[in-house]
């Protein structure tokens, strides 16, 4: 069985960087395909970036474009969204999930989540 832990998130003022870690255990990133995700209150999930087993990224989100990017270290299991020019509209829960491959909205694993709140 597949674990994801989300970790990094926090409060941060507009404009500033913020790096979020998704821990994957139960198998590695060799076979697993790592999707980011966010949930703003009051709004539906939106899916952002996915990173392939091959390590393809796939961008979900044109409002994320040239902010935000996704990352992974294969030998610590670890991937890592790296959110840069924040602004109150990306205040949200960020989620990360796993399956075979960038599935989307249809991916097996999820965590559990990590507020984001960006306010001045």
């Amino acid at each position: 069985q597949l674990q994801l832990v989300e970790s990094g998130g926090g409060f941060v003022q507009p404009g500033g960087p913020l790096r979020l870690s998704c821990a994957v255990s139960g198998s590695t990133l060799d076979y697993y395909a790592v999707g980011c995700y966010r949930q703003a209150p009051g709004k539906e999930r939106e899916g952002i970036l996915c990173i392939s087993v091959s390590g393809i990224n796939t961008n979900y989100a044109d409002s994320v474009k040239g902010r935000f990017t996704i990352s992974r270290d294969v030998a610590k299991n670890t991937v890592a969204l790296q959110m840069n020019s924040l602004k109150p509209e990306d205040t949200a829960v960020y989620y990360c999930a796993a399956d075979r491959g960038c599935f989307y909205y249809d991916m097996d694993y999820w965590g559990k989540g990590t507020l984001v709140t960006v306010s001045s």
